[in-house]
This record gives C-alpha cells, sequence and structure tokens, in this order.
C-alpha cells in the first residue's frame, strides 16, 4: 500500500480516532468505541474500510492494527523520493553539509571547529559582496537558516568570513561565485 493511500484513509477523523484507539491497546469494536468516543456504528464502519484496505485485522469483534504496513509503506515512500541535490560539489563538504543541513534550515551548529567552518562558508553566501549590513538584517539573513542568530554570528565574525563595525556587518572572507 502506498504512504498517499495510508495519508487519504488518515485523513477521515473517525478512522483516525479508530487506529489511534488500536495503536493504544483497544483490541475490540467496544473498546475502540470506548477510547475515541465514536458510536459504535461509526467504529464497525470505519473499522470496515479499514479492514478493506489491510490496515486492520477485523475476526468477528475483535481488530488487531497491521502495523507493518505503515512501515512498508514509509519504506516504499522514502525509497522512491529522489535523492537530494548536492549541496557542494566537493564530496567532503557536501557530506558535512548533509549532516547538518535539512531543508534549507540548520539542524545544529557543528562543535568541531572543522566541519562548522565548512557550514559557514555556506551560510555565508546570503551576504552579497560590498553590501554592509545593519545588524537587524543579518539577524533576520541568519535566523532563516537557525534560531541561534547570536551565535552564528559570533561564529561569522570569529571566522573571518563577516566583519563588524559598530553594529555594521560586510562579508570579508569565504568564496565569492563569480
Amino acid at each position: 500500500m502506498e504512504a498517499a493511500t495510508i495519508a487519504g484513509l488518515l485523513a477521515d477523523p473517525a478512522r483516525l480516532k479508530v487506529v489511534a484507539a488500536l495503536a493504544l491497546g483497544a483490541g475490540t469494536i467496544e473498546e475502540v468505541a470506548a477510547a475515541s468516543g465514536l458510536p459504535l456504528k461509526d467504529v464497525a464502519l470505519a473499522a470496515r474500510r479499514l479492514s478493506r484496505a489491510g490496515l486492520v485485522h477485523r475476526e468477528g469483534h475483535a481488530l488487531s492494527l497491521r502495523t507493518e504496513q505503515f512501515g512498508d509503506a514509509a519504506r516504499a515512500a522514502a525509497e522512491a523520493a529522489p535523492a537530494p541535490a548536492p549541496l557542494s560539489d566537493d564530496p567532503a563538504e557536501d557530506a558535512v553539509l548533509s549532516s547538518f543541513v535539512r531543508d534549507g534550515r540548520l539542524v545544529s551548529i557543528p562543535t568541531q571547529q572543522s566541519k562548522r567552518r565548512v557550514v559557514l562558508e555556506h551560510l555565508v553566501r546570503v551576504f552579497d559582496v560590498g553590501v554592509r549590513y545593519p545588524e537587524r538584517q543579518v539577524n533576520a539573513l541568519l535566523a532563516v537558516w537557525h534560531p541561534d542568530v547570536a551565535a552564528l554570528r559570533r561564529y561569522l565574525v570569529d571566522e573571518g568570513l563577516l566583519t563588524r563595525d559598530a553594529g555594521v556587518y560586510w562579508r570579508s572572507g569565504g568564496w565569492v561565485d563569480v
């Protein structure tokens, strides 16, 4: 079963409550009704639809969730997803960036200086060469990447990638695409 099909099935509030009740240990239609607050009729209809889709095993009034279906669908969706585009042409840099950047956001600031340098050189590209930025604008540009803008600002200055004077910043290091 495809992940999109499962998502569609769970888009119905009654079916979602039935799955939740089963996942929490309810084992009969009556237990699911009690746990979900749904009338028996709604539980029976939802269970029948989930059973036809292969997500629930029914035997009389006994119900069980076929959790392996969820895992199989998730694995199939992950295998079918295209590989993410490399963040750098250099395989070593790409490996570091792939570890710390997800969906255009920095998931954590590397503690190891060499890895942090790779990440900072990637981030500094949001600043144009020759442009002076007030601290408020620097914070706004860095907040897109990570909530700890003060740490990123400090690291960028300490690494010589940005220079600061009287609350104004400008790019002073890193590679420049021409």
